[in-house]
């Protein structure tokens, strides 16, 4: 969504840059990360290796934010509409984000570079991830996604990492009265799972796994939500409040562990 501010136009969406993103004719001017020269370079890497649905990187700037191209199309903001969330879109989703791991499997992982640990996969890996493959962040046209912004807490992991993170908010991975909030009724989450996974080409090992690292990537979501309410983050503090507490990480969880064989199940029959 787009508002008119004396800077440009205001881009909204999303939590941690509120009001400090703009539109400025084909660019877009943003806070930079503190890795973004790597970022930076990971980006223009992957054009060179055929994945172009992600902004380019144009330049920083001593005030310390970074310029990318303008990537025009719709992006999905809560609560979720429907069109965001048909199987049609849900699997253009999965397509993207095998497109973006084959490239960044191609590209590799620049040594030496201090990644994104907040939202990062605990075991690593040697493909960065995106990590934050939520609604808000991949642009749509024409009902299907084209292409993914936002790469802060990208980070090396493993793919399926990535598609647990992922199928966290697309399918989503939430019991029925979180995801009431947020989205529409009726979502049957193992189908869209499933869904998801043969949209992506999940090969029969890790489909076995993605369960589990659904759980693992809630746990440390959990995680690092906790470490900016401590911190004080009054977005997040905020959003805690407003989303039923610590109680709905806790349902959430309970909810993803009963049902794992569901979704295992779902996964390989």
């Amino acid at each position: 969504m787009i508002g008119m501010t004396a800077g440009g136009e205001e881009l909204t969406g999303g939590s941690a840059n509120a009001g400090a993103v703009f539109r400025r004719g084909g660019l877009v001017d943003r806070p930079a990360p503190p890795n973004a020269r790597a970022l930076h370079t990971h980006l223009l890497a992957l054009r060179k290796h055929g994945f172009n649905a992600a902004p380019t990187p144009i330049g920083l700037t001593d005030d310390g934010r970074e310029q990318l191209t303008f990537i025009p199309g719709t992006v999905a903001l809560p609560p979720f509409p429907d069109w965001a969330l048909t199987d049609t879109a849900l699997a253009s989703v999965g397509r993207l984000l095998r497109q973006f791991h084959d490239a960044s499997a191609a590209v590799g992982v620049e040594a030496g570079v201090e990644w994104q640990a907040d939202l990062a996969d605990p075991a690593g890996g040697t493909v960065v991830c995106h990590n934050d493959v939520c609604p808000d962040n991949v642009v749509f046209r024409d009902g299907r996604a084209a292409a993914l912004i936002d790469f802060d807490f990208a980070a090396p992991g493993r793919p399926v990492w990535d598609l647990a993170m992922a199928a966290r908010y697309w399918v989503p991975m939430l019991d029925p009265e979180s995801a009431a909030a947020l989205y529409p009724a009726a979502l049957d989450a193992p189908t869209r799972l499933r869904t998801l996974a043969d949209a992506y080409g999940l090969p029969p090992r890790e489909r076995a796994e993605l369960p589990g690292v659904i759980e693992q990537a809630t746990e440390t979501c959990r995680a690092f939500v906790g470490r900016r309410v401590a911190d004080g983050d009054p977005v997040y503090q905020r959003m805690l409040a407003e989303r039923g507490g610590w109680q709905r990480w806790d349902r959430i969880q309970a909810w993803l562990a009963a049902r794992r064989d569901a979704f295992t199940a779902a996964l390989l029959d």
